[in-house]
């Protein structure tokens, strides 16, 4: 399949019906009669109707073997209650991606050191060892079912995405988040088409020896309903719902902002997910502004990557200015880092200067806020109406999925 046949649009609201006809003509015209299916799925950190779409999707598939793949990427495993509300029911064959236990992949072979330099433009030069949930390979047709909103590390989430960093080895998810890192967040999210890292996502998909195919859905953020579904291969259904996204989930405004409160949802349960809430309002921060990620329900910075605690948050200069020191750690948290702290510089004899000030009002304690790098406020004492009222500061509620920038 080369071409993407698409429902919705920006500014359209779908109706369950028509998700549920798309989708069944959809896969019952893709020959997937008796063939084996692995449906890759997000995990509950994504705004999705999922229960609505795998209803759709399994019920159009009753012929074929199907197993459902969780991509955790790194994230927390989702425990049998989780799934179940997650997924809408219960469901046969379900699996979370347990990217901490080796068996759980297959080697698909390496991207080449040149590669790696032609699609970074020498950002990089390494060689990339691809390895992937082996339920991928073992199916005959990989079936990707997820939203697409802007992302900071490639763009647009969604398509081949799923597969990498969202199935894959670490190998991948360091090095595709690193390179991602190199460019900042601030040049990369929100950016159309094939940007540095979707090149690399999209050449370590090539070795995948399935099918791929793809339900790429736009969401209207924080709510259950769609605006666009498209179906096709995972590159070009993916392209068609990121450029309904990027009408959909980009807001402009004239002017920088001083100040800005992330309310974030509770669907973002530590910092490592949260900093969505930095990343999406960075580009409208004035020079020497704050941004405040307002989550009293949030208790940890990362609760699977405790390394965050040692390093905190720096940008990117500061890592690379002392690489040989920072080099053998994990380059994804390295990557998080770089990416919650935002744009800045250092020297050995000056230090770190920031562009922005980032301020945490969670419930992580303050002793280990202020030591990761990062202002604190109580949020007992936080009063977000006060803010709502400051013409200085800009609420963003629901924060973490719709991308601000300026005119």
């Amino acid at each position: 399949m080369t071409n993407a046949a698409v429902i919705g649009g920006a500014g359209q609201v779908l109706t369950e019906d028509e998700v549920t006809a798309f989708v069944g003509a959809a896969l019952a015209g893709a020959g997937l009669e008796g063939r084996s299916v692995c449906v890759i799925v997000p995990d509950a950190t994504r705004s999705c109707p999922l229960p609505l779409l795998l209803k759709a999707v399994t019920g159009a598939l009753k012929d074929s073997q199907v197993t459902i793949l969780v991509a955790l990427g790194t994230h927390a495993e989702m425990t049998p209650e989780q799934l179940r509300r997650h997924l809408g029911g219960d469901y046969p064959n379900v699996i979370n991606h347990e990217w901490w236990k080796p068996d759980t992949f297959v080697d698909l072979g390496t991207i080449s050191s040149e590669r790696v330099g032609e699609i970074s433009d020498e950002m990089l030069r390494d060689e990339v060892p691809v390895r992937l949930n082996r339920a991928v390979v073992e199916h005959d047709v990989a079936l990707v079912v997820g939203p697409v909103f802007p992302h900071e590390v490639v763009g647009f989430s969604g398509g081949n995405k799923y597969f990498f960093p969202g199935v894959a080895g670490q190998e991948v998810i360091d090095f595709s988040h690193w390179l991602g890192a190199l460019i900042t967040s601030a040049h990369i999210i929100g950016t159309p088409g094939i940007t540095p890292v979707r090149a690399l996502i999209n050449e370590a998909a090539a070795l995948i020896p399935a099918e791929k195919l793809a339900l790429s859905v736009v969401a209207q953020s924080g709510t259950d309903a769609l605006h666009a579904v498209a179906f096709g291969d995972t590159q070009s259904s993916w392209q068609a719902a990121a450029e309904i996204s990027a009408q959909t989930h980009v807001r402009y405004l004239d002017h920088p902002v001083q100040r800005i409160v992330s309310v974030m949802p509770p669907k973002y349960a530590d910092i490592w997910t949260a900093a969505k809430g930095f990343y999406k309002v960075e580009p409208i921060v004035a020079d020497g502004g704050e941004v405040i990620l307002y989550a009293p329900h949030v208790t940890k910075l990362a609760a699977m990557h405790p390394e965050i605690e040692q390093i905190g948050y720096h940008c990117r200069d500061y890592f690379l200015g002392q690489w040989d020191h920072f080099r053998d750690l994990h380059w994804g948290v390295l990557a998080h880092s770089t990416h919650l702290r935002g744009a800045g510089t250092w020297d050995p004899v000056s230090g770190e200067h920031l562009r922005v000030q980032v301020t945490l009002a969670t419930g992580i304690p303050e002793d280990v806020v202020l030591a990761a790098n990062l202002g604190y406020l109580d949020p007992a004492e936080f009063d977000l109406a006060a803010y709502e009222a400051d013409p200085d500061t800009f609420v963003v509620p629901n924060a973490g999925e719709t991308l601000y920038r300026l005119r």
